[in-house]
């Protein structure tokens, strides 16, 4: 079963320039919404294995990032096509709310 990319400042462009879409979910230990959503993101790793990049991002851990994208609360995901921000979730959402805004990207 496929699993969440961990991803970071350093390896953050080379993993969102994909031919597939990319979901980066941008989280923190500390975050209640951010572990209720982290099982789903997992999920969907596995559920969209071939399909696209399914990662994470730890706003602690990672400064310069978050800063660029303007992420002030979290969790926030956002999908990213050939490198850019093609969509935006803010907040624990429903597992099908980001499916369909996946699929919308295939």
């Amino acid at each position: 079963m496929a699993k969440a990319i961990e991803v970071t400042d350093t390896n953050f462009e080379e993993i969102i320039n994909s031919e597939q879409p990319v979901l980066v979910d941008f989280w923190a230990e500390w975050c209640g919404p951010c572990k209720m959503i982290g099982p789903i993101v997992e999920e969907l790793a596995g559920d969209y294995e071939g399909k696209a990049t399914i990662a994470k991002m730890d706003v602690d851990a990672n400064l310069g990032v978050p800063s660029q994208f303007g992420i002030r609360s979290i969790p926030t995901l956002l999908i990213f096509k050939e490198g850019k921000v093609v969509d935006k979730v803010i907040g624990a959402v429903p597992k099908s709310v980001l499916a369909d805004k996946l699929e919308a990207q295939i």
